[in-house]
């Protein structure tokens, strides 16, 4: 299967696009017709400078880097690469005739994917530009994949009367209290995807039962508790989101084994749902909603404790987030240069479209 999605992708999505930098063009040359002997799409830059616009321009599968030139040699170009934004993953391959551990290491350092050593063999630098060329077209997919998940629950919060802020801030302050615990970058990842697909089972919920101005019947709100459900349904497949599947199927849950849909009791609740419950009542609590102003931070204190009181939350958890409350509040407030992923993107480009067709009526 794998070796299918190989040729599938190499042949219906086109060619792989292959950026060779170098300042000498016998070595881009030679690089080039080795390249497109299998077939590859191959763009030539002189130089690192050359090579840096190029990229904001165009999407790459692979970069082939020449690490001695003058101006920005290899080792700057792939550091410049690394905070191009979108190209955190672009696989980048230098070309050296510097050999030492020291080279190599300080290569990884900047960035690298990989290393070909001078003179190279025209099979192992095909077979290493393959390699790299086919993890990135996956990466691409799942990020697409995501991109538009994250962006089918961003239509759900505007339709729920929220803005889309309110994901991006779940995000960062559940990222920012993970780090206060110690967490590693896949408990990370997994708080920052739940800030934004926590409620993306509300896709399932019928408009009508979604948007009801007044209270829920029994049967309405036995409908909407199943929404954590439907969301974690949605996310399962993904591999990549098996750690933020416990935060959208147990958000709702509470220490005292009140909460839906499963009704589990403390420990039963996965850890990464018990932090980001208590990110979620706070944001719900210090920000303005259609039914409530935004309550001042010792009032949201004063709650969060008095619904600890009542068994609502992990005790051990709530206070070492208040401690962030009290002593520095900043540090949750969302920045104002936040960075604005591709399923943001995607959500502003259908809303703006929501609107044009509107004017048009």
């Amino acid at each position: 299967m794998f070796n299918n999605y190989i040729a599938l992708s190499h042949g219906a999505l086109g060619p792989y696009r292959v950026l060779v930098v170098d300042d000498m063009a016998t070595n881009r040359l030679m690089v080039k017709a080795i390249l497109e002997a299998q077939g590859y799409q191959v763009i030539e830059a002189e130089s690192g400078e050359q090579a840096i616009t190029l990229m904001l321009e165009s999407n790459y599968d692979a970069v082939v880097l020449d690490v001695l030139m003058p101006g920005m040699n290899g080792f700057d170009v792939c550091t410049h690469i690394r905070h191009l934004h979108g190209q955190e993953f672009l696989p980048v391959i230098m070309l050296t005739s510097l050999g030492s551990p020291d080279d190599v290491a300080r290569g990884f350092d900047c960035g690298a994917t990989d290393f070909v050593t001078k003179p190279y063999n025209n099979i192992e630098l095909v077979a290493r530009v393959k390699s790299a060329a086919q993890k990135k077209r996956l990466i691409d997919r799942l990020d697409d994949t995501e991109s538009v998940l994250f962006a089918l629950a961003r239509m759900v919060e505007a339709k729920d009367q929220n803005t889309r802020d309110h994901c991006d801030r779940l995000s960062h302050m559940a990222v920012v209290f993970g780090r206060s615990l110690g967490y590693g970058f896949e408990e990370l990842d997994a708080l920052r995807r739940g800030g934004i697909l926590h409620d993306i089972g509300k896709l399932g919920i019928p408009d009508a039962v979604l948007l009801k101005s007044g209270p829920l019947s029994d049967s309405e709100w036995m409908m909407m508790r199943q929404h954590p459900a439907i969301g974690a349904e949605l996310c399962r497949p993904l591999r990549t989101m098996k750690k933020t599947v416990d935060i959208v199927h147990f958000h709702h849950e509470r220490w005292n084994g009140s909460g839906y849909p499963e009704g589990l009791h403390e420990y039963e609740i996965p850890e990464l749902a018990r932090v980001f419950q208590i990110v979620d009542v706070y944001d719900a609590l210090s920000t303005e909603r259609p039914y409530k102003p935004a309550f001042a931070k010792d009032k949201v204190i004063e709650i969060m404790e008095a619904e600890g009181a009542k068994g609502y939350w992990d005790p051990d958890l709530l206070e070492r987030f208040l401690h962030i409350v009290h002593d520095s509040p900043e540090k949750l407030e969302l920045p104002a240069d936040a960075h604005q992923d591709a399923s943001a993107r995607i959500f502003d480009s259908v809303m703006k479209r929501e609107l044009q067709d509107w004017d048009r009526r």
